[in-house]
């Protein structure tokens, strides 16, 4: 009886351990989705045996191998450890179906899940478009980046031009930031605006650092305001008030700059406290008013179209970028004449010079002494005495 007993106990551990090496192998059991290490068993045309510690050897299909490349293939051994991607525990035939390039994908979705983690920001191309949005290569995941994320359009664009910006923008590399992820659902959604707004921000961090006045810079024309121009320093803002365009007289920006328009501009201020950098276009042209006293000379008579008239004057512009003053006083021999009862903006005029100062950049000039010596010459011409009388009148009022 004790030989049977002992018999019997020992059948009954033997099941035991049997039935708990099972449960091992169920709690091992590969799932969909799952990357794994496995041993290259057996290498042969229709695919690959790989071992990854299951009851059954699993299968790279042929297909899946090819993707990965000849170069790859050559270099598959026997024996060799690898990653592998489980795409399906079991199939029709009962056969485990493992992947090589599903673990690639695999790790560009996990890759996508730390940038979301971690609000990185990336670049990928755009392979597409729909009414929707942009269609973008995230390594070998296609992601989507809804109209309202890409960073040049807004609510008021109208459908057609969305098209035509959406469509201009295939075959471009964006920055792009991570705002949602649903590997269930094979979905990856991105934004370029929200990537262009933090990179910006830290460009303009950088510059704010690193930028000191007399810096010269390339950059790009942003906006045009009535008060100055907004020039993309390359990821910052810098304005260049309108009094720093031209040393000639600008009434609007637009006189003289154009939306996109590259130039070259100088650093001129820098706020590091209220995060502002201003420019100057004109501190890189040649300043007129510099050699002024070479083309111009006391009593020379000059011509120009009248540029402003107000209470106490008209301005002419002799030239592009040099205007001089008619005071009032200067209007006509008539002293309660008004300026603008003489002149209006746009009218040509003929004057003589009659003050000149580069430093303070000012150019006087006279209508009324040139009808005097008009009157001059003219009694001159007859012979009569008055002449003395009006040449006191023309010294006395030089």
């Amino acid at each position: 009886m004790s030989v049977q007993s002992d018999q019997m106990t020992l059948e009954v551990q033997e099941d035991l351990d049997w039935i708990a090496l099972l449960d091992e192998y169920d709690y091992a059991r590969p799932q969909r989705g799952e990357l794994r290490e496995g041993m290259v068993m057996q290498i042969e045309d229709n695919g690959v045996l790989v071992s990854i510690g299951t009851k059954r050897e699993g299968v790279i299909p042929a297909q899946d191998l090819r993707q990965m490349g000849d170069e790859f293939l050559s270099t598959l051994t026997v024996g060799e450890t690898i990653q592998v991607y489980v795409q399906e525990p079991e199939n029709r035939d009962g056969d485990l179906i493992l992947s090589l390039t599903m673990v690639q994908v695999a790790k560009d979705w996990e890759y996508a899940e730390q940038l979301f983690k971690d609000g990185g920001i990336t670049r990928c191309k755009v392979i597409g478009f729909n009414k929707g949005g942009l269609l973008v290569q995230f390594n070998r995941i296609r992601g989507f980046v809804p109209a309202s994320q890409v960073a040049q359009l807004h609510g008021r664009t109208a459908a057609e031009e969305r098209q035509q910006a959406l469509q201009k923008m295939v075959n471009q590399e964006i920055p792009l930031k991570v705002i949602e992820v649903d590997r269930e659902r094979n979905r990856l959604v991105l934004s370029e605006r929200s990537a262009t707004q933090e990179w910006r921000k830290a460009q303009k961090q950088r510059l704010l650092t690193e930028l000191q006045p007399g810096d010269v810079l390339s950059g790009r024309v942003n906006q045009l305001t009535n008060f100055g121009a907004f020039i993309d320093l390359g990821g910052a803002d810098g304005l260049a008030h309108i009094s720093e365009l031209s040393w000639q007289r600008v009434n609007h920006p637009r006189e003289v700059l154009q939306p996109g328009q590259e130039l070259k501009v100088v650093v001129v201020e820098i706020d590091r406290d209220r995060e502002r950098i201003g420019l100057s276009v004109r501190q890189l042209q040649a300043n007129p008013w510099d050699s002024i006293d070479q083309r111009y000379t006391l009593g020379q008579l000059v011509s120009g179209p009248v540029t402003n008239v107000t209470p106490f004057g008209a301005f002419v512009q002799v030239e592009e970028a040099v205007e001089g003053l008619i005071h009032a006083s200067e209007l006509d021999v008539d002293p309660q004449t008004q300026p603008r009862d003489v002149l209006q903006p746009g009218q040509s005029v003929t004057a003589k010079v009659i003050s000149l100062d580069r430093q303070r950049q000012r150019m006087g000039l006279s209508l009324r002494r040139m009808a005097e010596n008009g009157q001059i010459e003219d009694e001159e011409a007859e012979g009569g005495e008055p002449v003395a009388v009006a040449e006191e009148a023309v010294v006395a009022e030089a």
